[in-house]
């Protein structure tokens, strides 16, 4: 089975961005620990647990999730066409007939 790269990539680019600014009015509502949220600034630059900084990790996020998701999602179709490719040349596949 193949991953479609792209579709993957967007499912996750949407459900990282999503769930970072989510997770940020959480912590802006409810007075959370934004300790725990501070270290994205790291990584997320101009991100703060803030309104205007949960669209910059919204942002930020996406485009995260949606480059390490079509990555995923390549390394594994790459990684499952060798693994049939090393079966099917040992005759390890089986044919089922009706």
């Amino acid at each position: 089975m193949k991953l479609n790269v792209k579709a993957f990539g967007l499912a996750c680019g949407i459900l990282w961005g999503i769930w970072l600014f989510v997770l940020t009015w959480w912590f802006i509502f409810f007075d959370g620990p934004k300790e725990l949220l501070q270290w994205m600034g790291y990584f997320y630059r101009g991100y703060s647990v803030s309104p205007g900084g949960s669209i910059i990790g919204l942002a930020w996020a996406f485009m995260d999730g949606l480059i390490g998701g079509a990555l995923f999602a390549w390394l594994y179709n790459r990684i499952a066409s060798c693994a049939f490719c090393a079966s099917s040349a040992t005759g390890d596949t089986q044919v089922t007939g009706d």
